[in-house]
């Protein structure tokens, strides 16, 4: 994928948090960290408009909430 160079001013405390995860070895760099966090905000905005498409319209509210609820993580298993 072609890359481009872009100035975006963000939050101090979000830069912080991103160069904090860089630090912990969870993102490669800081434009790795935001390209990552863009891809997720696209990827809910299209499965958003394909819901949209298939209910002629936004979602319920209640239906939106309840597969938010069945795709959130459960608590950790303990394991041994």
């Amino acid at each position: 994928m072609r890359s481009e160079r872009v100035t975006v001013t963000l939050p101090a405390e979000l830069v912080a948090e991103a160069r904090d995860a860089v630090r912990r070895g969870s993102a490669a760099s800081l434009s790795a960290y935001v390209a990552e966090a863009v891809q997720g905000r696209q990827d809910r905005d299209r499965s958003l408009a394909t819901l949209a498409s298939l209910y002629g319209g936004p979602p319920p509210a209640d239906e939106l909430d309840a597969a938010r609820r069945s795709l959130r993580p459960g608590p950790p298993v303990a394991v041994g």
